[in-house]
This record gives C-alpha cells, structure tokens and sequence, in this order.
C-alpha cells in the first residue's frame, strides 16, 4: 500500500510529472526557475517517489525516463480520504458539517453536491 502523504518538495516534483508527464530528471530540473535545484537533489526526490510507488521508470542506457504510477485524482481522493479519517473519525458527514459551520461551503453548494451524488 502506499503511503498517501508527500513532503511539500515531493508534492512540488509530482506536480511536475502530472502536468508535463513522463520526464529525465534533467527535464525536470529545466522547469524550474533560478535558483534551480542541485540535480542530485532532484534525483534523490525522484529515486524516493519511485520506491514508494508514485513513479516508475524506462531506462534509456544509463539514464531513466519517469513516468507517474498515481494520478493526481487518485492522490487527492486518498489523501481526503485520510484527513477525514484522521480528523473527523471517518465520517465524511461531520467532515461537511464542519465546512459548512466554517463557511467554506455555501448551502447553495451544498446543495449542488446533492444533486451531483444523486445523479451518480
């Protein structure tokens, strides 16, 4: 199983493969901006991300071209997934309630969401 949690740098590296794709880590360090990164720090991420599921890779002779084992959308379903669990007992009921009490969702959206899961 993998463990749904990233660092913020791992997150950063990730959002990289999943709006670009399949990736060198020489690509990679080519989207960021000055001050770039130090290759072997972006390796290492990389080498991290791949032994814990989210990436894996071709080789093309000594180098390795990586691609994404989990998209985005599975990420974010299963990291909400456990902050609900984490925080709010499993219950995605008191996880809503608590958005709305705070206002982070309006009744009118509420509402919409309703619909939208009846339709499913």
């Amino acid at each position: 199983m993998i463990k749904y949690k990233l660092t913020a740098k791992e997150e950063e590296v990730m959002n990289h493969f999943w709006d670009r794709g399949a990736l060198f880590v020489k690509d990679l360090l080519e989207q960021y901006d000055d001050p770039k990164p130090h290759f072997n720090t972006l390796s290492t991420i990389v080498r991290a991300l791949e032994e814990r599921g989210f990436l894996s890779h071709k080789s093309f002779g000594n180098s390795h071209q990586y691609y994404v084992l989990v998209t985005r959308e599975e990420f974010n379903q299963l990291s909400l997934k456990n902050v609900i669990g984490k925080y709010y007992n499993n219950s995605a009921l008191a996880a809503v309630s608590s958005l709305v009490k705070e206002e982070s969702i309006s009744l009118d959206d509420l509402r919409k969401l309703i619909d939208l899961v009846e339709k499913q």
